[in-house]
């Protein structure tokens, strides 16, 4: 008699209010089995993820699972902050996690962890009765170990990096202890080393009888992974064991932006400064933590840079300082568009001159509006729209959704679409102002490998005028574009630097 499958999937069709997003979906998971979920951008991988979690109904067809309540069956580890109203609120804004006064009074990794979040603002911690703890401390530090955050529990959450936070959240599914664990690009953000050990952990959790479920590129699967399933437009069209899986062929990259439409955006860029940054023995702590230490740089307008390093050498920080988002930039001695920081420029003035991309900006950005009003937002430097647009910033918007071909995704809302085509309207957002300084952090996030192809070529013909400047961070080296040509290494808050 054959094994009663875990999950099982037959002629469904899965569909969001906006529409059919997979359909004809036929699949089993049986015991013993992980499987690694691939396909392009905006194929359905993310979708397929939300219907095994019960989160997207099944339209039609059916949806077998273990009697019982799903939730307590399947676990989707959490992308950002919002599993809880109480740590949303908390992590409200991008700039808190720099600012000491607010980002204080964030809750610590333990208390997200043991369910021991009191509400944003609490004046008198006294006055609220918190629930028993949620986890035996034993099995608590235990998982800890497994995903390297026992350093981390005392730590407020808004001081995390983004590996950090990665495997917090990990760790908060994993002391859930469910049958089948599923994960949307768990190794998006992270360096070598960190990938290395997460491969590591998720190989070690599947000796536990934990399936696991994650959606992630060719480059990326575990060794513990046994099969593969690939969607294409919303449909199988592939899925064996991963033994069986047939080589990948590469593809040209289709062109990413209208030929017609570049020469436009490339022209009028706006540059009446020589140096783009000047840093001068630049020092970042936070409590006896040195972040930065004595950095020195020089970036000129027009130079192409790459940040490297690993999780935690000092990149984010050194970015919050570029883009005005850390008040520590006021005690240190740097000048910013030639003009030496905290001299009288407003916060809006330096960010008039940058086009950003970063995890935290799509971790804290707020999903409710359509994609048309996320990209206008970067006129005016904003996470989200609210006011009216002149005419003429109508114009540049639309001029914005059409050079990256995405017109089509105009009136969804950002958290209709996936990983891969939020990360695609965030680049229009910086690219909407035609600013003279670009930085793109790990801006591939998400993107299956031909639009990282297409990506990079991108960025390649962005960058073609002498006058743009780019810092460019990643952790993958294939990644970074060919108009780069100087690299800064930071290890453990100190820099190096050299070409590229």
């Amino acid at each position: 008699m054959p094994a009663t499958p875990l999950l099982q999937l037959e002629n469904a069709i899965i569909r969001r209010p906006t529409g059919t997003v997979l359909q004809n979906i036929t699949w089993t998971l049986q015991a013993g089995q992980n499987w690694a979920i691939l396909g392009a951008t905006g194929s359905g991988k993310s979708s397929f993820l939300e219907a095994l979690a019960g989160n997207l109904p099944v339209y039609s067809g059916q949806f077998q699972h273990p009697t019982g309540p799903l939730r307590q069956v399947v676990e989707r580890v959490a992308t950002d902050y919002s599993f809880d109203r109480n740590v949303a609120a908390a992590a409200q804004f991008y700039q808190q996690r720099y600012t000491s006064d607010t980002a204080a009074e964030a809750p610590t990794v333990w208390e997200v962890l043991q369910n021991q979040v009191r509400p944003y603002g609490t004046l008198d911690a006294e006055s609220i009765t918190l629930p028993p703890l949620a986890y035996d401390e034993t099995w608590l530090a235990e998982i800890a170990d497994w995903v390297q955050i026992s350093h981390l529990l005392d730590r407020r959450l808004t001081s995390l990096s983004n590996g950090e936070t990665r495997r917090t959240l990990l760790a908060r599914s994993l002391l859930r202890r469910p049958a089948v664990l599923l994960l949307d690009n768990p190794f998006g953000g992270l360096d070598t080393a960190s990938r290395a050990r997460l491969h590591a952990i998720l190989n070690r959790v599947a000796t536990t009888g934990t399936a696991l479920i994650l959606v992630t590129t060719p480059r990326e699967i575990p060794d513990c992974i046994t099969h593969v399933l690939e969607l294409t437009d919303g449909s199988i069209s592939w899925q064996g064991p991963k033994t069986e899986m047939p080589a990948l062929t590469e593809s040209t990259p289709e062109s990413l932006t209208d030929p017609s439409l570049l020469p436009r955006w490339l022209s009028n860029l706006p540059t009446s400064f020589e140096a783009t940054i000047r840093m001068r023995n630049v020092t970042i702590r936070y409590g006896d933590k040195t972040v930065l230490d004595n950095l020195t740089w020089e970036v000129l307008r027009g130079q192409k840079w790459a940040v490297l390093g690993p999780n935690g050498s000092g990149k984010s920080t050194l970015l919050s300082l570029i883009t005005a988002d850390n008040p520590q930039g006021y005690r240190n001695d740097y000048d910013l568009f030639d003009r030496k920081r905290g001299t009288g420029e407003s916060i809006w003035d330096i960010k008039r001159n940058i086009g950003f991309v970063s995890p935290e900006l799509h971790l804290y950005f707020p999903r409710e509006q359509p994609v048309w009003k996320v990209v206008a937002s970067g006129l005016f430097d904003t996470a989200g729209l609210f006011r009216k647009l002149t005419m003429e910033q109508a114009e540049s918007t639309d001029f914005v959704l059409s050079l990256l071909r995405i017109q089509s995704l105009r009136d969804k809302r950002l958290e209709q679409l996936s990983t891969g085509q939020q990360r695609w309207v965030l680049l229009a957002r910086a690219l909407v102002k035609n600013p003279p300084l670009l930085i793109l952090d790990e801006p591939c996030q998400g993107l299956d490998p031909a639009h990282i192809a297409r990506f990079r070529d991108l960025v390649d013909e962005l960058c073609q005028s002498s006058e743009r400047t780019l810092l460019y961070v990643s952790h993958y080296p294939e990644e970074i574009p060919r108009c780069v040509t100087q690299v800064l290494r930071l290890e453990a808050g100190k820099g190096e630097t050299q070409l590229f």
